[in-house]
């Protein structure tokens, strides 16, 4: 039985992670900020196969716990960078935690000879900081592959920011050990919804979710989505555990970052969908999925039975 460490395993997508990999029969050590706020991880206990499940407190900024949390997984998914749209102080709240926490985890993985694995969870910002707006000079309808330039920009939010620099730390990384005992894969998922595995209410995409569902805009960036009806992609979260467990069980895949998208819709229609309504409009492709179709083997879920999900 392999051991896999799911760093931010307790979070919205974590949590699905999680459960995949003990369903499949895994020892699975989960990483928490805090171990005494068992409300933030409590659910995981609820999952088949939970006697498999160990939590540790880690910050990923401490290497030496980084090291020790790891030092003896086959298989090890980094999902622990933080998602939020309110900031106040982006240097600490966001880019020193996401890209020196992802700089610590490569020196980690680098000095653990056990491992075979690893999967990041990156961002479809690590290809266009200004999603859900259209890369630079492309037009709102125009489609975007993994082949694509990628686009950044100062004016982008700085979650979006801290996610395309962590990425390029990846990719130097890779670029400067060609020969490395273990795979390194990244995905790159667009909008992430669907229903939550536990009671919580400060993830920041289920949150997005309710603000959509009852059109409430806390911030100016939200507000801008509205005014704009952007034309917003989405994946379902239990489709990115799903191709996360693929990336990381499947072999020859190194170097590889996937978009993990199914479809786009003006964020009108999110929330008609959210407040189980039909769309106004036919879903369009903006970001597309065929490589993580072909190599990783995922059906994405349509955007309509994600969001009917959440709103159960």
């Amino acid at each position: 039985m392999k051991t896999v460490g799911i760093i931010g395993g307790s979070g919205f997508i974590g949590s699905y992670i999680t459960k995949k990999f003990l369903e499949e029969g895994y020892n699975v050590k989960v990483s928490v900020t805090d171990i005494k706020k068992s409300e933030k991880y409590k659910h995981l206990f609820n999952i088949e196969n939970s006697d498999n499940l160990n939590i540790s407190a880690l910050k990923v900024e401490d290497l030496e716990t980084l090291k020790d949390f790891i030092s003896d997984c086959e298989i090890v998914v980094h999902g622990g960078t933080p998602f939020q749209l309110d900031v106040q102080d982006p240097q600490t709240e966001l880019f020193d935690p996401t890209i020196k926490g992802t700089e610590n985890f490569l020196k980690a993985i680098s000095d653990t000879p056990s491992i075979e694995k690893v999967i990041l969870i990156a961002s479809v910002a690590a290809y266009n900081t200004n999603f859900p707006l259209p890369a630079g000079t492309k037009k709102p309808t125009d489609t975007f592959d993994e082949t694509d330039l990628k686009f950044t920009s100062p004016d982008s939010h700085p979650y979006a920011q801290a996610k395309f620099l962590a990425n390029q730390v990846v990719e130097k990384f890779i670029n400067q050990n060609p020969v490395l005992p273990f795979e390194i894969i990244s995905v790159s998922p667009v909008g992430v919804m669907g229903k939550s595995l536990s009671e919580r209410e400060d993830s920041t995409s289920t949150g997005l979710q309710f603000l959509f569902k009852n059109k409430i805009a806390p911030n100016p960036f939200v507000q801008m989505l509205y005014d704009s009806n952007v034309e917003f992609a989405l994946v379902d979260v239990q489709d990115v555990a799903e191709a996360i467990f693929k990336a990381a069980t499947t072999l020859g895949l190194h170097s590889k970052n996937y978009l993990l998208s199914s479809e786009s819709y003006p964020v009108s229609d999110i929330t008609l969908m959210l407040n189980h309504q039909p769309p106004k409009n036919n879903a369009s492709i903006i970001y597309k999925n065929g490589l993580a179709q072909k190599e990783l083997e995922i059906k994405f879920k349509p955007v309509q039975e994600t969001l009917n999900n959440y709103s159960k």
